[in-house]
């Protein structure tokens, strides 16, 4: 390693607004965190899938369970009868 170009390196205890402390290094004399790995939803297994307009549900009623295979499918059907009523 040269010296001189590398920032001066502190051990810190880095701090979550949650509570959580922890001791880690970093070039910044404090850590203060808003979310940590131990308050996060996703890592907590508390992650929620918030809907408060129904916007999920109006979706899923309008187009249902549609796949790309299901709307070819549904395609060739109306070419067909447009076919056979020509």
């Amino acid at each position: 390693m040269r010296k001189g170009i590398h920032p001066e390196n502190f051990e810190v205890e880095a701090r979550c607004a949650c509570g959580a402390t922890w001791k880690t290094r970093s070039t910044k004399k404090e850590l203060h965190l808003e979310i940590c790995s131990s308050c996060h939803p996703f890592f907590t297994g508390k992650q929620k899938l918030i809907d408060t307009e129904g916007r999920v549900e109006r979706f899923t009623k309008k187009f249902g369970s549609q796949t790309v295979a299901s709307v070819k499918e549904q395609l060739k059907r109306n070419k067909a009868k447009k076919s056979a009523e020509s």
